[in-house]
Formats: C-alpha cells, sequence, structure tokens
C-alpha cells in the first residue's frame, strides 16, 4: 500500500470546514439534529434509487443518461455534476481527463460543458442502458455511434438547437445542453426514456456506520499534471468527500456550491496511446486493482467487469456501497494514488 504525507497539500486548501473548534461543535450539533430530521423523513422510503441507494417514496423508471463533460480548466467550474449519480473520471488525449457523468435520481437544468466521445466512454455508459450524450467524436468512437451501439445525441448533428454555445466561455469549452433538450432529443429519435438501470450494491445504515478500513481522511490522483491531479478531503463534520484539482474545489457553475460524494472508487487499468493524436486505448475488461474509500477509510479491492459495470470486490465478495453520490477515477498505475494513513 503506498502511504505519503500531504500536508504540503493541506495547505493550499482552505476548506470552509476549517474553522475553531467552538464553530466544530456547532456543527457537531447540527448534524445530530439532521440525522434526527433524515431518520424521521426517511421513514416508509422504500423504494431507493439504482445508482445511489437513497430512499424515495416511488419507484423510479426513468433512463441514465451518460454525458460526456468537459475538464479542461477554461472548461470549469462545470454545470450540472453536482446532481450526478456516478462520475467516471478518465484519460483522454494527453494528460487531459474528461467526465463521463451518469444521471438517474436528479435532472440537473443545464449541464455541460460537453465534450466529444471516445470508445471507452461509450463502453462506460453502456453499462447502464444510458442515453449518451457527446459533442464530437474520435473516429472509433463515430463508428460505434453511427452502428448503433448506444442511443444518443451529438452535438455535430444538433449544435445550435438542442446544444447551446454559452456566450461566457471560447469554444470547445463552451457547448451545454438542458435536460429539457436530452429528452426532447430522446424524442425526436424515437429512445425510450422509462428504463431505469439495474440498481447497485448497497451497504445498509448500520452497515455504513460500522464500516472497517484503514483510517485515510485525505488521498491525491495524479494523472500527470497540476491541472489535472485530483485531491479529495472527507469533512467528517458532513461525512462526505470534497473534490479538488489543486487548490481550486470543485463547485457547480450555477449554486457554487460544492460536489459533495459519498464513495471514491479508483481502479488500475491497462492504458495504450495508439495514434499521432494521443488518443488511447484503455483496457477496461481484465479486472485489476483498486482502492474504496468510504467514511473516511479505504480497503484495497480488485474489481471486476460485470454486465458492463467496473464492479469492487472485497475478500471476494461485491464491495457495498455507501448510499449517496460516487466518484470513479481510472489511473494507469495504482501507484499514481497516495493517501496518508498510521504508521
Amino acid at each position: 500500500m503506498r502511504k505519503i504525507s500531504i500536508a504540503v497539500l493541506a495547505v493550499a486548501i482552505v476548506l470552509a470546514g476549517g474553522c475553531s473548534s467552538k464553530e466544530t461543535k456547532k456543527q457537531e450539533i447540527e448534524k445530530e439534529k439532521q440525522a434526527e430530521t433524515d431518520k424521521t423523513e426517511t421513514e416508509g422510503l422504500q423504494a431507493p434509487f439504482p445508482l445511489t441507494g437513497v430512499g424515495t417514496t416511488e419507484v423510479s423508471s426513468d433512463r441514465a443518461v451518460a454525458v460526456v463533460v468537459n475538464n479542461h480548466p477554461q472548461a470549469r467550474p462545470q454545470s450540472g455534476l453536482n446532481k450526478a449519480d456516478i462520475v467516471y473520471e478518465v484519460l483522454a488525449e494527453g494528460g487531459v481527463t474528461r467526465f463521463v457523468a451518469i444521471f438517474q435520481s436528479e435532472k440537473p437544468e443545464n449541464i455541460g460543458p460537453v465534450r466529444s466521445a471516445r470508445e471507452y466512454f461509450i463502453d462506460l455508459a453502456s453499462g447502464f442502458d444510458s442515453f449518451f450524450i457527446a459533442h464530437g467524436y474520435s473516429p472509433e468512437a463515430k463508428e460505434m455511434l453511427e452502428r448503433g451501439e448506444i442511443d444518443n445525441i451529438n452535438g455535430m448533428q444538433y449544435d445550435g438547437s438542442l446544444f447551446k454555445r454559452a456566450d461566457f466561455r471560447k469554444a470547445p469549452h463552451n457547448s451545454y445542453i438542458t435536460y429539457e433538450n436530452i429528452v426532447k432529443g430522446a424524442e425526436m429519435r424515437g429512445y425510450g426514456m422509462d428504463n431505469s438501470p439495474e440498481p447497485a450494491v448497497f451497504l445498509s445504515s448500520k452497515e455504513a456506520e460500522l464500516l472497517e478500513g484503514t483510517p485515510a481522511e485525505d488521498l491525491m490522483v495524479s494523472y500527470g499534471s497540476p491541472s489535472f491531479d485530483v485531491i479529495y478531503k472527507y469533512n467528517p463534520v458532513e461525512a462526505k468527500y470534497h473534490r479538488f484539482n489543486g487548490s481550486e474545489e470543485t463547485v457547480d457553475f450555477e449554486s457554487k456550491g460544492p460536489i459533495l460524494l459519498d464513495n471514491i472508487l479508483i481502479v488500475q487499468m491497462d492504458h495504450k496511446v495508439v495514434d499521432n493524436a494521443g488518443r488511447r486505448e484503455i483496457d477496461m475488461n481484465s479486472g485489476g486493482k483498486g482502492y474504496l474509500f468510504q467514511k473516511g477509510k479505504v480497503n484495497e479491492i480488485q474489481w471486476k467487469k460485470e454486465a458492463g459495470r467496473i464492479i469492487p470486490y472485497k475478500d471476494g465478495s461485491k464491495a457495498g456501497f455507501v448510499p449517496g453520490k460516487t466518484w470513479i477515477n481510472i489511473v494507469p498505475s495504482i501507484s499514481d494514488v497516495s493517501f496518508d494513513s498510521p504508521q
């Protein structure tokens, strides 16, 4: 297990939670009150959303939607990521990462900036039978889309109609789509939007509270560039992870609120550059090593590809997710992950 100190990185980040002991005590009291409120509000919620495990009063039949979201520094902060159930973060060309955001339980008004597809983005989206949204494509991804391997609309065909250009950013970092236009696009193409994905495996509230693992509240995922290296910091009062690129916290463009996460899954996959443009092939089928961070703790896992999804296993059994939102980082080497833990 790779362990390094992240103290220098922590100095660069000023969390809202970094307050006085009096303020911390106040937050703890508020957390206890909120827990009681949540317990009351969730009584009788017997129909959890399939990709978050969070309870709702009615069974959700909504189809998952996958959107390729730009992560270039000129595209930040993005719109809509705070409402994604699952976000995959994966390398495109060079050291640039992109997101494949999966939406099902929540429908953001606006999503973007939307960016171009790669074949492995389509593979990730297919595991949820998603309606796939991108603006542009690699040659390989274009062939897959033209063969109809996944229901989709693309900004190359609908730029200026379903996809709109924002005037406060420059192309290619300014393509956005509303959820209303996603539904409209599905109707135009004759795609159904009422087939919910198969549910993921989630821990019960008791199992989540008793979760075992090595303490690890701060972690870093290196993609080889300070602009794209990722830092996660766990806030025990909120029981949520905050995400940063360097010292810049990941927030929603419209609300300015932080992206708050419950599960951080990091998986190692073989990467190979295949052309002069720096495009990659990523082996998403063979399985391998990984880490699963939950509740300020980490466990080593093995991942498998099952029914099109990346599934973590621990001690031979599927590792359950804490109900809530999940971020999945795909890395060329597990040595790209570092975290603080007791010696």
